[in-house]
């Protein structure tokens, strides 16, 4: 495994990097549900590589930037056990130099849900990914589907820059009892580790309810709000029903839909989703 941490050198070595490459963007921190992803990529892919970087643009200034969970080397050990081919490890000013003044943004995806709740989130991740995308040259790029939105905005970004790679969204890889593997789970203490069950539980009923013929998104909605009231810790930022590709908000749902929410517990933002159909 080679480690790299400048774009110099991340250049020249891309360049000897023969067939297909797989591509793993992470922020570090990582957790079964990563290594998920890079076991796919090694799976479909001649090479592999791994970035990690806890990119600052994608935070809000009252946002976890500096608390956010790091651990370099427990990181790169997993890394090494699994087998890829390259980690890149850069300083945030190696990827946004001092005098750096060009962003990215997905008009529309980026301004509902999560973006409604963080503004400028996305601008911050589709400016990163772009980045690491012209510099990793990936043949595939993996990610999770606990991030619907932002694998929305990546493929929309991607489809309309006309970059030359395929995005392939991997389930969600979840912990025994059904909370959501999440690098931001670490901040939670055992009372409000117990609380945050509450989510996929209140994202099953919307299933249920799904399965049993219900089609009127109103009715979804009230059922998972129901569920997150139910657990007074438990502070809701948004419950969605929404278009699976669009993320417009559902009345009637024809085909299928994205059932998502974002909750508060103590100081930290949850999210989860699943889709219906």
């Amino acid at each position: 495994m080679r480690i790299v941490r400048s774009v110099r050198k991340l250049k020249a070595l891309r360049r000897k990097i023969q067939g297909s490459l797989g591509f793993v963007p992470t922020m570090g921190y990582l957790h079964e549900g990563h290594l998920s992803l890079v076991r796919r990529a090694k799976a479909e892919n001649d090479s592999v590589a791994v970035s990690i970087f806890v990119n600052p643009t994608q935070f809000l200034p009252n946002e976890d930037l500096h608390a956010y969970p790091r651990d370099e080397g427990r990181d790169l050990a997993l890394l090494k056990k699994e087998g890829i081919d390259l980690a890149f490890l850069p300083e945030v000013k190696e990827m946004y130099p001092d005098d750096s003044c060009t962003f990215v943004t997905v008009e529309g995806l980026s301004h509902v849900l999560e973006g409604a709740s963080r503004a400028s989130h996305f601008r911050g991740v589709a400016t990163m990914v772009s980045k690491l995308f012209n510099l990793v040259e990936p043949t595939r790029a993996y990610f999770g589907q606990k991030d619907a939105q932002e694998v929305l905005v990546i493929k929309r970004m991607v489809a309309d820059l006309h970059m030359n790679l395929e995005v392939i969204v991997c389930p969600t890889i979840r912990e025994e009892d059904g909370l959501a593997m999440s690098s931001r789970n670490a901040y939670l203490n055992p009372e409000e580790r117990r609380s945050a069950l509450v989510i996929y539980r209140a994202l099953c009923a919307a299933q249920e309810l799904w399965l049993a013929g219900e089609r009127d998104g109103g009715r979804l909605r009230h059922r998972m709000r129901q569920m997150i009231e139910s657990v007074p810790a438990v502070q809701i930022d948004y419950i969605s029903v929404a278009d699976p590709t669009t993320l417009t908000e559902l009345e009637q749902i024809k085909e299928s839909a994205l059932a998502s929410l974002a909750v508060k517990i103590g100081g930290t933002r949850l999210i989860d989703n699943v889709i219906l159909c």
